[in-house]
Order: structure tokens, then sequence, then C-alpha cells
């Protein structure tokens, strides 16, 4: 099993650590109500996916 020969010095590991970031939440707007909306998913707001009725909006 490889083990490291030296310790990591901390600039190397916050260079190495700092590419490692979350990504922004993509949002599209609803072709229905035009609200934001993760894509793929079904809009919370309306209930539509693929321009379908699939759950009962929220009152």
């Amino acid at each position: 099993m490889a083990v490291p020969k030296r310790k990591m010095s901390r600039s190397n590991t916050r260079a190495r650590r700092s590419q490692w970031k979350a990504t922004a939440v993509v949002l599209v707007s609803c072709p229905q109500c035009r609200s934001p909306k993760r894509p793929h998913i079904a809009c919370p707001e309306c209930g539509t996916y693929n321009r379908r009725q699939v759950i009962v909006p929220k009152a």
C-alpha cells in the first residue's frame, strides 16, 4: 500500500483543496407558471412536468 514519505505542507494541502468546491444550483423557469425550478423535476408551484399535471399543486 502506498504511504506518503513526508508530511504534506499546509500550502500544498490548501492549494489542492482550493479546487474542491460545490457547484451552484441550476434553475430554469417553469414553462407553465414561469416560477424558478430545478430542471428535470416537477414544478413545486404548479405541479407540472413536461407540460402535464403530475402532482397536486400546494395550496
